[in-house]
């Protein structure tokens, strides 16, 4: 970035926020405070009127807007690209604003822009499909859960575990104060505290039914940030698995939650995921086929031998 670039840049910022450390400004553009200051001085020689509050940082003048900024090709292309995704990822309310949102893009570009950046998305694509990407019902899911969160109201559904609980179900009926929702390897998942667990916990919108915004409210805690929020890291057992490398590949593309390392050897490639509990990881192993062994532990070996053992019985 240029120092003209950079300068029309910092204007954008003080329009959009109220007040900017030049410590901030600085961190930002990756850049020292000493240049954040030149270039406060020489915008402010140009005619922008912003003001510097000793001890608080640099605002813009009340009533002080910049004329519409216009986007190179690749500016265009990155929006573009971005409205698809929230039609295809998003509610059905931000997908219809998804669209028109595109339009007005697309209308407002200057024609070579406009042909330079369809040129350009025509070398890139999301995933396109028939259907949405998100499917239908967790789309509306995911539209009620964004009002319960914005209206402070707590959430009702019922929820599906991978794995049975103590007493051998795998669904239960949730209460849960909506904190956020994050979108984690292809999944969108509610962040929340749940009545039942009286703590945080993580649910996928597509294992849910029969959802409802109840009428009680709730107060997010001081100090949540969704933004900086992280579970707890459980996974507490070790597993180790080797691996034919004829499939190598295929297993590190499917970006495996629970894989830890990997490492060459000479009777192939030892693979260490690390879990909460070994079920977790049994389909995977499964679907690997004859092509990984289970080393370690014993007990996930057994579980193994024994749906093996299942399989061979039906067949």
């Amino acid at each position: 970035m240029n120092k003209t670039e950079r300068q029309l840049a910092i204007t954008l910022e003080l329009q959009r926020s109220k007040v900017l450390r030049a410590e901030d400004l600085a961190a930002q553009f990756e850049t020292s405070v000493r240049t954040i200051y030149r270039d406060i001085q020489a915008l402010s020689e140009a005619g922008v009127p912003i003001v510097g509050a000793p001890g608080q940082g640099y605002s813009l003048m009340d009533g002080y807007f910049l004329p519409p900024v216009g986007f190179t090709a690749e500016e265009a292309v990155a929006l573009i690209m971005g409205t698809d995704f929230i039609e295809q990822r998003l509610d059905s309310l931000y997908g219809s604003v998804a669209k028109t949102s595109r339009r007005k893009i697309e209308a407002i570009l200057p024609e070579p822009v406009r042909f330079e950046s369809t040129r350009v998305r025509e070398t890139m694509r999301l995933l396109h499909t028939s259907e949405p990407v998100t499917g239908i019902k967790e789309r509306d899911y995911l539209g009620e859960a964004r009002r319960a969160i914005l209206e402070r109201r707590k959430l009702s559904f019922t929820y599906q575990k991978t794995l049975p609980e103590s007493d051998g179900n795998r669904k239960s009926r949730r209460e849960v104060a909506p904190y956020g929702l994050m979108f984690i390897q292809g999944n969108w998942i509610l962040i929340a505290r749940c009545d039942l667990r009286q703590d945080i916990r993580h649910f996928r919108l597509s294992r849910m039914t029969e959802l409802a915004m109840l009428e009680e409210p709730f107060l997010v805690p001081p100090g949540f940030d969704l933004s900086r929020y992280r579970q707890k890291d459980d996974r507490n057992l070790q597993v180790l698995v080797r691996v034919n490398p004829e499939i190598a590949d295929r297993i590190l593309e499917t970006g495996n939650f629970y894989m830890e390392s990997t490492e060459e050897r000479t009777d192939g490639l030892l693979f260490t995921f690390r879990v909460r509990h070994p079920e977790e990881l049994l389909p995977y192993v499964l679907s690997w086929g004859g092509n990984v062994e289970v080393l370690e532990p014993e007990s996930f070996r057994c579980r193994i031998r024994e749906e093996a053992d299942k399989i061979l019985k039906r067949y």
